[in-house]
C-alpha cells in the first residue's frame, strides 16, 4: 500500500527493492506500465513491456489532464457506484458476463486508499523521459488512454483496454514476439 502523501517515484523505488533480477523484463498493464517506467528510472531492466498503458503524460487524454490541474479526483472522488458500472464497462471495454464479474470483483476488493492514491498519480504523473528498451502492446478501441497520442509498437484492432483479457491470445503472440526479440 502506499504512504499517505506517496510520489509515485517513491512508490517506484519501493517497489524495485523487491525485484532481485538483474536487468529484468518488466511488463506493466494501464497504471503498471507508467510503474514499470518508474522503476526503469532506478534500476537497469533489460525491456519494458506496456500493456493498455501510456509512456508519457503528453498521451494522456486531454479531459484527464484537465481532471488532474483541477483536482476533480478530490472533488469527486471515484467510488464503486452501481449506477456507473455500465459507463465505465463500456469504457473500459468490458462487455461479456464473465468480463463484468472480474471487473466487479476488482471493484469490491481494491483497498479505496490505493485507487485514491493511483487515480491521484496517474493524473498527476509528469514522466517525459523514454527507456531505451521500451515496447508497447496497444488496442486501438482503448477508450481509456485513446491510441490517437500514442504510438505503439503493437496495435491490436478492435481491442479497448480490457484486452489483457478478451484479447489474451492476441496480447499473449505480442509479448512472445517482443521476448524474442533483440533489445533496442
Amino acid at each position: 500500500m502506499p504512504v499517505k502523501n506517496e510520489h509515485i517515484s517513491n512508490y517506484a523505488a519501493r517497489m524495485a527493492q523487491f525485484i532481485p533480477d538483474q536487468n529484468p523484463v518488466l511488463l506493466g498493464l494501464s497504471f503498471g506500465g507508467m510503474m514499470s517506467i518508474e522503476i526503469a528510472r532506478l534500476i537497469p531492466v533489460e525491456k519494458i513491456i506496456l500493456i493498455s498503458s501510456i509512456q508519457s503524460y503528453r498521451q494522456l487524454p486531454l479531459w484527464l489532464r484537465i481532471a488532474g490541474k483541477l483536482k476533480i479526483n478530490y472533488l469527486v472522488p471515484l467510488r464503486p457506484y452501481k449506477l456507473l458500472e455500465p459507463f465505465q464497462n463500456k469504457r473500459l471495454g468490458v462487455t461479456t458476463k464473465a468480463e463484468k464479474e472480474i471487473v466487479n470483483h476488482y471493484r469490491r476488493n481494491t483497498p479505496q486508499v490505493y485507487l485514491d492514491w493511483a487515480i491521484n498519480e496517474i493524473l498527476n504523473w509528469k514522466n517525459d523521459w523514454q527507456p531505451a528498451s521500451l515496447f508497447h502492446i496497444h488496442g486501438d478501441a482503448d477508450k481509456i488512454f485513446p491510441i490517437a497520442k500514442i504510438a505503439p509498437a503493437y496495435i491490436i484492432k478492435n481491442a479497448g483496454h480490457f484486452m489483457i483479457m478478451n484479447r489474451a491470445a492476441d496480447v499473449s503472440e505480442c509479448v512472445k514476439l517482443i521476448l524474442l526479440s533483440k533489445s533496442k
